[in-house]
């Protein structure tokens, strides 16, 4: 018996973290973009299956840092584009 785990994030930029997240997947890392009715651009959702609860703990801890990292690396991108292109 496998254990799974879904996360759910709504982002701004959701299309590029999803992006930037995907190459750590694996064959039992599935991560798409739903659309929101919120004010984010989209939901990053992400569905990890492993055969053990350490497995996947382990994983969706490795998800969460990662998602986290270019969460920051695309807001530090957008402030440097918003500054070299003022006036």
């Amino acid at each position: 018996m496998s254990r799974t785990a879904t996360i759910r994030t709504e982002l701004d930029d959701a299309e590029t973290i999803a992006a930037a997240v995907r190459p750590d997947n694996t064959s039992e890392i599935d991560t798409r973009v739903d659309e929101t009715s919120g004010d984010a651009d989209g939901v990053v959702v992400t569905t990890v299956e492993r055969e053990t609860t350490g497995g996947l703990r382990t994983t969706v801890d490795d998800y969460v840092v990662n998602l986290a990292v270019a969460k920051r690396v695309v807001q530090a991108a957008k402030r440097h584009a918003d500054a070299t292109t003022q006036p």
